[in-house]
């Protein structure tokens, strides 16, 4: 039997106006009908003389669902708890436990970056340059060839290429005169990104892992990748406080226990 099959202990239905739900859970009137709708609470019960009568479980869900989605987002917030609702107690706190896992992940993900970023700029630092990239490329804004990136970063040509197949390395596309041969040149963007890999792969880290730290820093797409994958972490924790916090709620949400009142 589905969570939402299962009676609701110690709540009270019937009881409550989309006012009173409202008021009590910090949502607007339109809000709370909208989030019914959206089956982010369980359906109202209908009076006699036909308005929608709410109980404490969906003061509950509304709060459970605030927390959740200043963690992850209203999108999946509302997948979740929708989800929940129709599946068992061992699915629908599987549920809750991906998010921890996902947020976890993105962490992961920010700090591998950083951590490449950070060898890089060493590497700059004992060559006195200040980052790693070549001399022409700081100079002028010069693009190097494919030959040229291999022999800065001490791999093959071939590993770049396949680098690229693998999406880690998007290298710019140039036809010649002719028009016959399409050569690879990749501008100062695109070798800072393969030096990111290559610090990455050379830490041990496997070909999904890089994809998924290159295209965080794609993501973010400023000048100072450093500064902003600190305000990513920073951001990060915040969300997984807002998780936590939201924690005793979705659990008695999940196990029916009643809102605290108050």
């Amino acid at each position: 039997m589905g969570l939402g099959q299962e009676p609701v202990t110690g709540a009270v239905h019937g009881s409550l106006r989309t006012s009173d739900v409202a008021r009590a859970s910090g949502w607007s009137v339109q809000q709370v009908r909208d989030l019914e709708a959206l089956g982010v609470l369980p359906p109202a019960h209908r009076s006699a003389n036909g308005y929608r009568a709410f109980g404490d479980e969906h003061v509950l869900a509304l709060r459970a669902y605030r927390g959740l989605a200043a963690a992850v987002g209203p999108v999946v917030a509302r997948r979740v708890l929708r989800d929940a609702r129709s599946s068992a107690l061992d699915e629908a706190t599987a549920l809750v436990s991906a998010l921890h896992v996902t947020l976890a992940r993105e962490r992961d993900e920010a700090l591998a970056a950083r951590r490449a970023l950070l060898a890089i700029r060493a590497e700059g630092a004992a060559t006195g340059s200040g980052d790693a990239t070549p001399r022409s490329v700081q100079d002028d804004g010069a693009v190097l060839t494919i030959t040229e990136l291999a022999a800065a970063l001490g791999v093959r040509a071939s590993t770049l290429r396949f680098w690229e197949r693998e999406g880690l390395v998007a290298p710019e596309r140039v036809a010649s005169r002719s028009g016959a041969v399409s050569a690879r040149r990749y501008p100062p963007p695109a070798v800072r990104e393969a030096r990111v890999v290559a610090a990455l792969r050379s830490a041990g880290y496997r070909v999904p892992d890089v994809r998924r730290t290159v295209e965080a820093l794609r993501r973010l797409d400023v000048a100072d990748p450093l500064a902003a994958l600190d305000a990513r972490l920073d951001g990060i924790a915040a969300r997984t406080l807002a998780l936590l916090r939201a924690g005793d709620d979705v659990a008695r949400l999940l196990t029916r226990e009643p809102a605290p009142r108050g």
